[in-house]
């Protein structure tokens, strides 16, 4: 936790160092003029969720909980990644828990969350090959060129490395650990993880569910291209639809890149000043751009992370209440 609070003060430092270095009365300007679309991303954003979610339940192959019920914890699992300190794993956890809170068994919870994690890396690294397309498409300047494959090597290496890591035993490492994580961080036990590699082994054979989980997020990914063109435009641009796919799809692979420090401080900022700049974009443009995702971010996160304390305090009352 210590580690999380100091990444967040480095990051949180080279936010306000850009924003210092390039000008926060221009900044906040730009944001407060489109600030009107904050409402409209927010409502995008939980409909992406609601997409990730029906995916999430696809990968579990389950009939219960509902849909509904699905969102609700794929709602606080992205609050949780988002806005606290956990590295983009506790939220993951506290998934996985509130999965078995609704009657799925913690092993399968666990198999069906680490397979939805999969395929989202998996389509995420999909979605950022079809931005350097688009981006070779409609830029003719390719100064860009000779970095792109160490940025795709890297990202087919870490996917791969992933999916191979679970075929030769990764999930056994994680049964032994479950245990000594449950000890250390209560809020994050899902149960025993006993069975937890061969149930995703079961799972991955399901080539028709895997395809339909991986179609959803993928269009997932994809929406975000409204809110980056509509949060450009209201700020004076004049994107293409074309440029904005190149924007989301870049930006969020630096953002992803950043999943060690919380919210990516500083670094979804540097991210979107880089891609953005090959559009001419300046970087001022780009923090604001940065900022507005983070207040949606927040308008969503923030009661997320209210229902979460809602749901976990209601269960401590129960068990209270009838021992």
């Amino acid at each position: 936790m210590n580690w999380g609070i100091a990444a967040i003060g480095v990051g949180g430092a080279a936010v306000i160092a850009m924003v210092a270095w390039f000008g926060a009365m221009s900044i906040g300007t730009e944001v407060m003029q489109a600030a009107w679309i904050i409402p409209i991303t927010a409502a995008l954003l939980v409909f992406q969720l609601y997409i990730s979610a029906w995916a999430w339940r696809i990968s579990l192959q389950v009939s219960i909980p509902s849909l509904s019920r699905f969102l609700r914890i794929r709602w606080i699992r992205e609050a949780v990644n988002s806005l606290l300190p956990v590295a983009q794993l506790g939220g993951n956890l506290v998934g996985i828990r509130l999965l078995t809170h609704r009657r799925v068994r913690g092993v399968l919870a666990a198999a069906g969350t680490v397979l939805d994690l999969t395929i989202e890396a998996l389509t995420q690294f999909l979605f950022t090959l079809a931005g350097f397309v688009v981006l070779a498409a409609i830029d003719a300047d390719r100064s860009w060129a000779p970095w792109v494959g160490g940025v795709l090597l890297s990202g087919a290496l870490g996917v791969g490395g992933f999916i191979l890591a679970q075929r030769i035993g990764l999930m056994r490492l994680v049964e032994v650990l479950a245990d000594k994580l449950a000890g250390m961080f209560p809020a994050f036990a899902f149960g025993g993880a006993t069975g937890l590699h061969d149930e995703l082994l079961r799972l991955q054979r399901n080539p028709r569910a895997l395809m339909q989980a991986s179609s959803l997020h993928l269009l997932a990914w994809a929406l975000g291209t409204i809110e980056v063109w509509l949060a450009l435009t209201a700020m004076g641009q004049q994107p293409g639809i074309g440029e904005a796919f190149v924007i989301e799809s870049l930006g969020m692979a630096a953002r992803s890149a950043g999943f060690a420090v919380p919210g990516a401080l500083g670094v979804q900022e540097g991210g979107l000043i880089v891609v953005c700049g090959l559009f001419g974009i300046h970087p001022d443009m780009a923090i604001a751009l940065s900022m507005l995702k983070r207040l949606r971010e927040l308008v969503i996160g923030i009661p997320g992370l209210i229902a979460w304390q809602l749901s976990e305090g209601r269960r401590a009352l129960h068990r209270k209440t009838n021992p």
